[in-house]
């Protein structure tokens, strides 16, 4: 079922949000999650994206008993602007700020599917304000994209996460994040805190061996867990529901 999204001035334009308070006061006191998307991947989708994710955080808040921020990228759903890994990333941590003011400053925990969870190990690296992060079935580089510039556009493009005619104005600087974002080295300034990497043993998107790099980026902060018989969308998939919940139960304030 579609859901409303309510929206907050980001950098591009209009960005999509809800908000889970707890259902409890059983959590952490200034404690919120921040949740985020991955990349499309069928034709069109980029209007579907992010609508699992209020469900998501609707439970999450209701079983951490933190409360929880789902948002949409620029480009996804409601979301104003059009796709650039950088931009994205701005979004983000417009996010982080948005959950951050809502418990008066308090930590925030990241939780980010595919790119999403990539990106939110970049973020985390550089903000204090994270706690902790948890990515699933995220990639340890942008690689393969730096790889296939033009390929990249048109299937961004495809998905409709690229709408406007004429974006990007210059294409060598919307791709420059595939080249300087790098989830595995950000991963190496992570510790203390702590990171949960999820992976779908069959994930047909992003190699498993890609979880591993992360995991050993971190250290001994890390959690990998491993699902057998899973693909790439874990958000669908229980048993790594189940296990960001009892992650997510395991955090101090």
């Amino acid at each position: 079922m579609a859901r409303s999204w309510d929206s907050f001035a980001g950098p591009a334009g209009a960005l999509g949000v809800h908000v889970a308070p707890p259902a409890t006061a059983s959590g952490p006191p200034g404690a919120v999650v921040v949740l985020c998307h991955g990349f499309p991947l069928g034709a069109d989708a980029a209007e579907s994206t992010g609508d699992s994710l209020p469900a998501l955080a609707d439970r999450l808040a209701a079983e951490s008993g933190r409360t929880v921020v789902a948002g949409c990228f620029r480009g996804i759903g409601p979301s104003a602007g059009d796709f650039s890994l950088d931009g994205w990333l701005e979004d983000l941590q417009a996010f982080v700020s948005y959950g951050a003011d809502l418990v008066s400053g308090g930590g925030v925990w990241l939780v980010g599917f595919g790119t999403g969870g990539a990106l939110a190990l970049c973020l985390a690296a550089g903000d204090q304000r994270v706690r902790a992060v948890a990515a699933f079935g995220s990639p340890a580089t942008f690689a393969d994209w730096a790889q296939d510039v033009d390929g990249m556009l048109e299937f961004a493009r495809r998905v409709g996460v690229v709408r406007s005619a004429g974006f990007p104005p210059d294409v060598t600087a919307w791709s420059r994040g595939f080249s300087t974002l790098r989830p595995d080295e950000a991963c190496a300034l992570l510790p203390p805190r702590p990171v949960l990497i999820v992976h779908g043993v069959r994930d047909e998107e992003v190699p498993l061996s890609d979880a591993r790099v992360l995991a050993d980026a971190v250290g001994a902060t890390v959690e990998l867990r491993v699902i057998g018989g899973a693909g790439h969308r874990l958000r669908a998939d229980p048993r790594a529901m189940a296990l960001l919940v009892g992650w997510l139960e395991r955090q101090g304030p």
